[in-house]
């Protein structure tokens, strides 16, 4: 299997060059490195090797057959939690992507499905960051897909995620407010969560707050200084739980964006992690498991509901259960 990228030419671009089009909508080749790649015909037009100086129409269908590239390792392991002729729900482990994206692409859930387990399209029902860890479910049928995220959009899912804070968290926070981009932070895709001053819910009352976002928290364990929380989200917004937690003064443990310090992130997309960065961390990934979920099979309607335990990583850093959560 290998790694395509395709584009249909836009009709206000038409009558631009080759070079010029990629060169200029693709910015991770310079010039130089686009044309290296047309004289090496990796770049199509229609199906027929490109020329640089190529006048482009509406409607011409651009192809770059990329290369292989050294992909960074991952762990493979997909444990299988539910499995029929609609559904299957898998145990994803923390340091795999879900969808191809970057430097990724044999390397994630969506090729292993495709290239171990022979799904012609996987068709995520929900979606994992790379470093969360949990349960990640996958529809066989277009059906299936269709009436699963039909009932995460209209919140009929009953979602828990367990995840490691720095500090004494309360016994019991539901969390309601708005997220949106945080102006303070130099990272754009960082956002911020402010509290409603009331339980509002209708976003017309305040157009420019952001969006909605609802999170009931409770405490289930504190040790050294670090609160092992369940989090179940009412909403579904991104980066809901650690925006959220960060937010309220609850950083997440291993979080490079949402966590003790958000600069950590720009060093580690630069590789530029330092041995004090780790020790802040405290884990190499985001503190962050998709622990249990309940929702309607699409099929036959019956209530399926699934739970995985809380993985070694996180384990380690947790203390034992308290009464209080």
């Amino acid at each position: 299997m290998k790694r395509h990228a395709r584009l249909t030419v836009p009709r206000e671009t038409a009558g631009r060059s080759v070079i010029d089009l990629v060169s200029r909508r693709f910015t991770y080749h310079t010039r130089d490195a686009w044309l290296a790649e047309i004289r090496q015909g990796r770049l199509l037009v229609n199906g027929i090797p490109a020329r640089p100086d190529q006048p482009l129409a509406a409607g011409d269908g651009i192809e770059y057959l990329v290369p292989d590239l050294a992909e960074p390792a991952v762990n493979r392991t997909l444990a299988t939690v539910f499995e029929d002729s609609s559904l299957l729900v898998l145990n994803k482990p923390a340091n795999l992507p879900c969808h191809p994206a970057g430097r990724f692409f044999h390397n994630t859930v969506w090729a292993i499905l495709k290239e171990e387990r022979a799904f012609e399209a996987p068709a995520f029902v929900n979606r994992l960051d790379r470093e969360t860890s949990g349960l990640l479910v996958v529809a066989r049928t277009a059906a299936a897909a269709r009436r699963c995220r039909a009932q995460f959009a209209r919140r009929r899912v009953a979602k828990t995620y367990l995840v490691l804070v720095e500090g004494l968290f309360p016994e019991l926070l539901t969390a309601r407010g708005y997220l949106g981009a945080d102006p303070a932070c130099e990272v754009r895709k960082k956002r911020s969560f402010v509290p409603a001053s009331a339980d509002i819910r209708d976003l017309s009352a305040d157009p420019g707050a952001g969006e909605w976002a609802e999170t009931a928290f409770s405490r289930l364990s504190e040790l050294r200084g670090i609160s092992l929380v369940a989090a179940r989200p009412v909403t579904g917004r991104l980066h809901q739980i650690r925006a959220t937690l960060c937010s309220l003064g609850f950083p997440v443990v291993g979080d490079k964006l949402y966590g003790v310090d958000p600069t950590l992130f720009l060093r580690f997309l630069h590789d530029a992690l330092t041995d004090d960065d780790r020790r802040r961390l405290r884990l190499e990934r985001q503190a962050l498991h998709a622990a249990a979920l309940r929702f309607r099979h699409p099929e036959t309607g019956a209530l399926l509901e699934f739970s995985v335990p809380l993985p070694a990583d996180m384990a380690s850093l947790a203390g034992p259960p308290t009464s209080g959560g």
